[in-house]
């Protein structure tokens, strides 16, 4: 089993800051993928940014430039550093991990971008 444990999300003014980061625990060899998605309420869940084993980062035009992933291999964890928030990206920000092929979340935390 793998078990994701997610912290750092919260109560942010518009234009603030906010880091996120995401350990992955249990039985697994190496981590391909890991990730963000987020989902705003009667929204689809959406991919935000991923980072591969390699480091090669991919993100969602609408956050490129504000938001940066980042990932240790040897903790196998991975973060989000977010700036600039919005209050439409007010949401549940999930943590996403893939290995052999197979697809793992976290249970979520919240983020609410307000004043």
């Amino acid at each position: 089993q793998v078990q994701l444990v997610e912290s750092g999300g919260g109560l942010v003014q518009p234009g603030g800051s906010l880091r996120l980061s995401c350990a992955a625990s249990g039985s697994f060899f190496s981590i391909d993928v890991m990730g963000w998605y987020r989902q705003a309420p009667g929204k689809l869940r959406e991919p935000v940014p991923q980072i591969t084993s390699g480091g090669t980062t991919y993100y969602a035009d609408s956050v490129k430039g504000r938001f940066t992933i980042s990932r240790e291999n040897a903790k196998n964890t991975v973060y989000l550093q977010m700036t600039s928030l919005k209050p439409n990206e007010t949401a549940v920000y999930y943590c996403n991990i893939t290995f052999s092929g197979m697809n793992n979340w976290g249970q979520g935390t919240q983020i609410t971008v307000s004043s």
